[in-house]
């Protein structure tokens, strides 16, 4: 036989080989449902708006009521890593949420300046809904608005004598008081104000792919806050 036929036959044999070995491999986690957990994170409106270089505006309907609003709820990775923006062709669809919109307004309001609105929502839709695993976009923000009302922060905190009024708490005796309510340490994220103070700015709380069980964290977010932190008003 000659050079070039023996030639030829381990081309032949090493495309076959490599053939199998592409499509042996695990694909890259890229579809709507292919994730782990999620975060679903909720933002002391107090922090935001007190928050060093920024302000904040109230959506429409007026100021939020004082008590924890929804930011969003994310689909994650056990590793650290996050899917988004998984589904163009489902882009937000205000009209699919008519029923839900005096709710995410008082619940999962924008603060933004100048404020979004329905932007603020077709963002997190975009970017996180559509790499979740609810089959509508009503679905997936009732699903926040009902993990809110199960969490209840705000009355988590001040049933351990942790209310919003300026004063400095422990952020181990919030953790502690916020797992007697929703039975697992959540992670908490702080800013600064514009005096340099720490403060209690947003809740990470890790919720089961489902969407409705809670759950103890896989992996936590990179960062940490002071041993105290203020609680500052709204």
């Amino acid at each position: 036989m000659g050079k070039v036929s023996i030639m030829m036959m381990v081309l032949v044999v090493l495309c076959l080989v490599g053939d199998v070995l592409c499509k042996s491999k695990k694909p890259h986690k890229s579809t709507s449902t292919e994730f782990d957990f999620f975060y679903f994170v909720q933002q002391w409106p107090g922090a935001y708006c007190d928050a060093k270089g920024r302000k904040c505006c109230f959506p429409g309907s007026g100021k939020p009521t004082t008590d924890f609003s929804i930011h969003g709820l994310w689909p994650n990775y056990n590793d650290g890593s996050y899917p988004s923006n998984c589904d163009s062709s489902n882009p937000f669809d205000e009209s699919q949420i008519d029923e839900l919109e005096s709710k995410l307004e008082t619940d999962w309001p924008s603060l933004a300046c100048p404020n979004v609105g329905p932007k603020f929502w077709a963002h997190e839709w975009n970017k996180h809904g559509t790499c979740s695993s609810f089959s509508s976009q009503q679905e997936y923000f009732q699903a926040g608005l009902d993990l809110k009302e199960k969490t209840n922060l705000l009355q988590a905190l001040k049933d351990a004598n942790i209310e919003p009024n300026d004063e400095f708490y422990n952020v181990e005796d919030m953790k502690e008081a916020m797992k007697e309510k929703i039975g697992f340490y959540p992670w908490i994220e702080c800013n600064r104000d514009s005096e340099g103070n720490s403060q209690l700015y947003q809740v990470y709380i890790c919720v089961h792919a489902n969407g409705k069980d809670l759950i103890k964290c896989p992996v936590l977010p990179r960062g940490n806050c002071a041993s105290r932190v203020q609680f500052p008003k709204f």
